[in-house]
């Protein structure tokens, strides 16, 4: 989609002349977009250099679409310093930026914030999402299911919110049954109420979601624990 550019304050689906899908700035320290990629890997190379151990050609043009987004977000992003950690979650090793990112497909979407910590992620909702239902759903989060309407579009969203929750923890070792709680869902602001629980903690989180043409965009961005 290419277009021109759309700004305002507090929130901003921006259109530019190149294939940026979405665009929110969730305030003034955190903002978040998603790029539709219809560039060769050459495209991004000219700036991200991408890691050796990456040997798949379309994992290759995602990491590096995604490692793209992020100076993208906020142009001083030292994305050079990233570094990886035993669970496989990127991040800066001083926290100078909190950031997630998330590849579905020809979609890479990342969250970027200056003092929260942040999980993101986009899925295209299909029915084998339903079919593994039952690995990641509390038996109580099927309310949400029955009484949502859209099963495969309702399920999506829980899915998806798992995901974000696992890349906000980014600690790994996490049982999604119960360990990450969805316990309200409102359609009218399309939120999310959540938790994060386990034998020491229990974080109370607020996740968004958006139905974005065919993807699914969840995020949550909170104080670190």
């Amino acid at each position: 989609m290419y277009c021109n550019i759309i700004r305002n304050s507090a929130q901003r689906t921006i259109l530019l002349n190149m294939p940026l899908f979405y665009q929110q700035n969730i305030n003034q320290n955190t903002r978040l977009a998603i790029w539709h990629i219809t560039e060769p890997l050459d495209f991004f190379l000219k700036t991200i250099p991408i890691q050796q151990t990456i040997t798949h050609p379309h994992k290759q043009l995602q990491h590096a679409a995604g490692r793209y987004l992020l100076p993208f977000l906020f142009d001083d992003f030292p994305y050079e310093e990233i570094v990886i950690a035993s669970t496989r979650k990127p991040y800066l090793p001083d926290e100078q930026y909190h950031f997630s990112i998330s590849h579905c497909g020809n979609f890479v979407a990342a969250i970027v914030s200056r003092n929260e910590r942040v999980g993101i992620d986009i899925e295209l909702p299909q029915e084998k999402i339903v079919h593994i239902s039952t690995k990641f759903m509390h038996k109580e989060e099927f309310l949400f299911v029955r009484y949502g309407g859209d099963l495969i579009a309702t399920t999506t969203v829980l899915w998806s919110a798992k995901e974000a929750m696992y890349k906000w923890w980014g600690l790994g070792k996490i049982d999604f049954k119960t360990m990450l709680r969805i316990e309200g869902m409102d359609a009218i602001s399309q939120t999310l109420h959540a938790s994060f629980q386990n034998k020491n903690i229990h974080q109370p989180l607020l996740l968004h979601y958006r139905f974005l043409q065919q993807l699914c965009l969840v995020w949550l961005h909170s104080e670190p624990l």
